[in-house]
């Protein structure tokens, strides 16, 4: 039987929640299919570590990351630390370091689920959203450099 390996990081806010609910589907889909199985291991990354830790997720964060199958990250963003610490130590850390330049979300209507879509069903739907991760805020670049030097420079993505 495969075994998949995959990081679960809960993050911030609702990120908890969505991983628990979502670990629990996978666990259900891994029990009903048979023939395949999870070996999920949590990460505590996120507000609450920087603020016990003065970073976003361990310092050899991505070097752990390595050897899983998949990351399923919950949320990042608290209202304690700026949004420029959330995502650029954490979601883009991640993400950029694995050279993921789009988040793939593929759709469809699978056998045996209900959809909320009316008059829809299996094979009527099938949909693949590329949503590009390279440019504003996700390109994780600006912010200031040189700061109180001659050659001050502020950027603006």
């Amino acid at each position: 039987m495969k075994t998949y390996k995959i990081a679960a990081i809960p993050g911030d806010g609702i990120g908890g929640e969505v991983i628990t609910a979502g670990i629990t589907v996978l666990d259900a889909l891994a029990k009903r299919r048979g023939s395949f199985a999870f070996d999920i291991q949590r990460f505590p990354w996120g507000a609450d570590y920087y603020l016990e830790h003065g970073q976003m997720m361990a310092e050899d964060g991505l070097e752990t990351l390595k050897p899983f199958d998949a990351i399923y990250f919950g949320s990042a963003g608290d209202p304690r630390i700026p949004d420029h610490i959330t995502l650029w130590q954490l979601r883009l850390a991640i993400c950029q370091g694995f050279g993921q330049y789009a988040n793939v979300r593929p759709t469809r209507v699978l056998e045996g689920v209900r959809s909320p879509l009316a008059g829809v069903g299996p094979g009527d739907f099938d949909w693949v959203i590329v949503r590009e991760n390279t440019e504003g805020e996700y390109a994780g670049v600006g912010g200031r450099a040189h700061k109180g030097f001659d050659n001050d420079l502020a950027m603006d993505v």
